[in-house]
């Protein structure tokens, strides 16, 4: 059952417990451009910080209330809790969490340094418990360094200039994700991860404990899929990590394909509800979370999900708000957002040069919408990127692994951070580099090298290619023969699509970007790269021909419509900043809908009205 829209989601959607305190709201704010807080030991001082900010906004944006968008490399952030407000148990932990503070962070409790954490798109915490005071107020503190001239930082589409130009946008610096307080027993789950094994029925536990004795312990695990048990059971625990795999009902009759396994239409979950017990069979440790029963692969040239060839519709999209830069302006945007993508008959998404709130990976997850996992990316190469990309990487890959939603993974995007990718033999090593490394951590997913162009390892062939017209597009990608042409003779954004060593074989080819048509109501464009029409009717006129063209081809896999929403100076939108459409939504989702499977503008209509055999057409 989908949860009402008033709902609040737990920031870590897929390991919750039912206490925790969310952190957001107003905190002191100091700026400190002169880089001499730590020197004067700005943590343990509560006078410097006379500005204050609203968390999780960032400074930069008008919603944070500080609305200031040039050069801060460094920001001080203070607030703080009551000791009995946290809700913590006499022989209990405390933790504090942050969803991602960009770019790198050092957190102070009570003039005690907590933790320290590089990195700006990824969670981090520290057990607080040794430096809490026995009552009263609590000092929390927080420094957050993001160097606008640092190259080398894994950046995405964040801006080195002052004011945003071409493609890049406003900074997002400090906290940009939600912040809580979590108490958990001494002995507790601290990682849990899923992977499902749809042609055995079985669904995989990871599970990570800490420990405060070396007592036995047993490990109960419930799971429920439509109110329905599938499994009920327990193991002895020893250590601090335990893996087990889960025989699942498969073929009984209240459970079938069309019931069990997720996908868009069908985005079913399973709930988990994972108990630690001592051996008196009292409770130390609780939590709960949920699964997703599918697969991904490639074959014959197709995109799979649950074994089955699926044509992908993907729109990208900067996860940008004009009034809060990367972070959401509420938790209800979030779902907000997957529900405008499928309403406008996209069945995913692809998240470009940023790394989402797990909330919106639920959502994705919960409503049924499929994702491609990317990372923001550095623009020099040199030992210091490559260190920070790769440490960054392992950290989405470990936080993402159990969204069923997410089925690609793109470290790399058109050569970013690789600027020499044709002729330097280290620049190449890196994107192999990554590619496997994904591919060893997780390797139930697809995975791209480079996105775009200059490919030399992926398992979908994804091409960049802003033709504005669907004559171009189908000489281009109309026939097997045309996509060899292009592939070796033409170069649509003048980058070489193969590198030697690479071919296109039995890969899904893609067009991962396409589109950016521009269109401002009532004025000229302040960018335009690709190409401007001048009313509404146009631009749909455009999207169909664009999107007809590749639906028209026997060859083309999946697409990627370039984009969601206006973003600062790019206004190729299909909906503007403020997530208005453009263009008729109604027309958008029949021309966006009819793909290769070609499900009939009359089944949609039934697909929305619960019409089985249109869920399945639309599916399969």
């Amino acid at each position: 059952m989908t949860p009402p829209l008033s709902t609040v989601i737990h920031p870590r959607p897929q390991l919750t417990r039912p206490q925790w305190t969310d952190l957001c709201g107003r905190w002191g704010f100091a700026y400190d451009d002169e880089q001499v807080g730590l020197t004067e030991r700005w943590y343990e001082q509560a006078d410097v910080f006379g500005r204050s900010i609203q968390v999780p906004f960032p400074p930069e944006s008008a919603a944070s209330g500080i609305g200031d968008p040039s050069f801060h490399p460094v920001v001080w952030y203070r607030r703080t809790f009551e000791r009995e407000n946290a809700r913590l148990a006499p022989d209990g932990r405390l933790l504090l969490h942050f969803g991602a503070v960009d770019y790198r962070a050092r957190v102070w409790v009570n003039g005690r340094l907590v933790a320290v954490h590089e990195g700006g798109h990824t969670p981090f915490n520290a057990d607080i418990t040794e430096e809490l005071t026995p009552a009263g107020e609590q000092v929390i503190v927080v420094r957050a360094e993001d160097l606008p001239s640092d190259l080398a930082q894994p950046r995405g589409k964040q801006d080195w200039e002052v004011d945003p130009h071409r493609i890049w946008y406003h900074r997002t610096t400090g906290i940009w994700q939600p912040a809580w307080l979590e108490p958990v027993p001494p002995t507790y789950v601290c990682s849990l991860r899923w992977t499902p094994d749809v042609d055995r029925a079985k669904l995989a536990m990871s599970l990570g404990l800490v420990r405060s004795d070396d007592r036995p312990l047993r490990l109960r695990v419930l799971l429920t899929l439509h109110g329905v048990v599938l499994a009920d059971d327990e193991y002895a625990m020893t250590g601090t990590d335990l893996s087990r795999e889960i025989s699942l009902p498969a073929g009984s009759t209240s459970l079938n394909r069309q019931t069990m396994l997720w996908s868009p239409v069908n985005p079913n979950l399973v709930d988990a509800t994972v108990t630690v017990l001592d051996s008196d069979g009292r409770t130390v440790d609780e939590v709960v979370s949920y699964a997703g029963l599918r697969s991904v692969g490639t074959s014959g040239g197709r995109f799979l999900l649950n074994g089955r060839p699926y044509f992908l519709r993907l729109v990208l999209a900067q996860g940008y708000w004009p009034e809060s830069h990367l972070a959401a302006p509420d938790e209800g945007a979030l779902r907000r957002e997957v529900e405008l993508i499928k309403a406008l008959g996209f069945n995913g998404v692809r998240v470009h040069q940023k790394v989402e709130d797990p909330r919106f990976l639920y959502w994705c997850d919960r409503l049924g919408l499929l994702v491609w996992g990317e990372t923001a990316n550095a623009y020099e190469f040199n030992p210091t990127s490559i260190d920070r990309l790769t440490r960054e990487w392992l950290e989405v890959l470990d936080r993402d692994y159990s969204h069923p939603c997410i089925v690609t993974w793109v470290p790399l995007n058109e050569s970013w951070g690789v600027p020499n990718l044709e002729r330097a033999a280290e620049q190449r090593n890196f994107v192999r580099g990554m590619y496997h490394l994904t591919k060893a951590i997780d390797p139930t997913r697809l995975a791209i090298g480079n996105d775009g162009w200059e490919h030399i390892v992926s398992d979908i062939f994804g091409v960049h290619d802003y033709a504005q017209d669907g004559e171009t597009l189908l000489r281009r990608y109309g026939d097997y023969e045309a996509v060899e042409r292009t592939l070796q003779r033409v170069q649509p954004h003048y980058r070489s699509v193969v590198l030697p060593g690479f071919s296109h074989n039995d890969e899904p080819l893609m067009v991962t970007e396409f589109g950016g048509i521009t269109y401002v109501a009532g004025g000229a464009p302040f960018f335009n790269a690709y190409g401007t029409v001048d009313s509404p009717e146009e631009f749909l006129e455009r999207y169909r021909d664009l999107v007809g063209a590749l639906l028209d081809s026997p060859v083309v896999a999946g697409f990627c419509y370039t984009q969601l929403t206006d973003t600062e100076q790019e206004r190729n939108g299909l909906l503007d900043s403020a997530r208005k459409p453009k263009i008729d939504t109604d027309q958008v989702r029949e021309i966006t809908g009819m793909t290769a499977a070609a499900v009939p503008g009359d089944a949609l209509a039934r697909l929305e009205a619960g019409d089985e055999a249109a869920q399945r057409a639309a599916e399969f």
